[in-house]
């Protein structure tokens, strides 16, 4: 099924429960490409594609947050069939639980679950990195330490030089964020670290349980800022348990 401009791989309504995947800064849509294929059939994947990316390329990216979430939560209300959860990695994180608020504060259909990962809590503040102000050699050590860019984009100053844009813009949308407390959500909340995740790693995780009034649950994965990714069939085995409820039995 062909999707929508925010979800270009459809929307899966014959899955059990959809799992609506947000992605981290610089990506699209096709971070989660595989993610169809690998987790349980039962569960169906609906990657997002923010503006400024992949076929959306030629749109203006968002550099901050609320009216990104406002345009994507009025989709998911439209568009995506109940029971779905949400799933956001990195900047995605910070947009899934924002989005989870914003569908609470306006009526919307709620997700059953959220998970998140590689970002640290909401209410922790970021460092802000000024990507605009870096030279490409610098920008291209930044991203190296942040690993999950290829190497052959590092190498290549123009394709970063056209890259930089996006990344500056998602970068204000997750470094620019002002937390306002709120009641926590009445959601359960799951997160994965990557326990060599020096901005993102268990400890700084754990505190998103303060997010939720139901079940919280922290899941620690070797690797870096992209376990998630690198470890997908551990994680997909754990989406699915936390699921489970909403999965039919497979005959």
């Amino acid at each position: 099924m062909t999707g929508s401009p925010w979800l270009p791989l459809g929307t899966c309504p014959d899955a059990d429960i959809r799992l609506v995947c947000l992605p981290h800064a610089g990506a699209g849509a096709s971070a989660f490409r595989l993610w169809g294929k690998g987790i349980d059939a039962r569960i169906g994947v609906c990657p997002v594609q923010p503006p400024g990316r992949e076929k959306r390329r030629k749109e203006a990216p968002f550099t901050s947050v609320e009216p990104l979430v406002r345009e994507l939560v009025s989709e998911i209300s439209e568009s995506v069939a109940e029971p779905y959860a949400l799933f956001g990695h990195s900047t995605g994180a910070l947009c899934a639980f924002q989005a989870v608020r914003e569908l609470r504060d306006t009526g919307g259909p709620m997700p059953v679950h959220l998970f998140v990962s590689g970002r640290r809590a909401p209410h922790m503040p970021l460092e802000r990195d000024d990507l605009t102000a870096m030279s490409l050699p610098e920008l291209a050590e930044f991203l190296q330490n942040l690993g999950g860019t290829p190497e052959g984009v590092l190498a290549d100053h123009d394709i970063l030089g056209a890259l930089r844009p996006l990344l500056a813009a998602d970068f204000a949308v997750n470094q620019g964020y002002d937390f306002i407390p709120a009641a926590p959500l009445d959601i359960p909340v799951t997160a994965f670290a990557g326990v060599e995740d020096t901005g993102a790693d268990g400890e700084l995780m754990a505190p998103w349980k303060e997010h939720t009034t139901c079940d919280f649950t922290l899941h620690e994965l070797d690797g870096g800022h992209f376990a998630v990714f690198d470890r997908g069939a551990q994680v997909h085995a754990h989406i699915a348990a936390h699921l489970s409820t909403y999965l039919r039995p497979t005959t």
